[in-house]
């Protein structure tokens, strides 16, 4: 069982940064590949970035490849979604997931876990 709670989200002017951080209970977290998913409102939930359990890989949504950096400590239980040049569309409640297994990693259904969200609201 991997329990997750993301934070850092919030108000920030278009052009601006925030590093969101998503901590998993556990002692097996380090077993566990994560990804970033989004949902505006309105929207269907999409993918925004992967990494693998052992953070050699990474993989991004085209919409933010080069602006966002997916990246984590295994031995502090968190991944953490560095976000440069936030455009308004990046506006969203953002979610970490974890997956054990997984072969598509932009599927959200393919992920075991999911944590609460984290609002990330990008001004003009």
């Amino acid at each position: 069982q991997v329990q997750l709670v993301e934070s850092g989200g919030g108000l920030v002017q278009a052009g601006g940064s925030l590093r969101l951080s998503c901590a998993a209970s556990g002692r097996t977290f380090s077993k566990y590949a994560m990804g970033w998913f989004r949902q505006a409102p309105g929207k269907e939930r999409e993918f925004v970035a992967h990494i693998a359990w052992s953070g050699t890989s990474t993989y991004y949504a085209d919409s933010v490849r080069g602006r966002f950096t997916v990246s984590r400590d295994n031995a502090e239980n968190t991944v953490y979604l560095q976000m440069n040049s936030l455009k308004p569309e990046d506006t969203a409640v953002y979610y970490c997931a974890a997956a054990r297994e997984i072969y598509y990693y932009d599927d959200g259904n393919e992920y075991d876990y999911w944590g609460q969200g984290t609002q990330v609201t990008v001004s003009s």
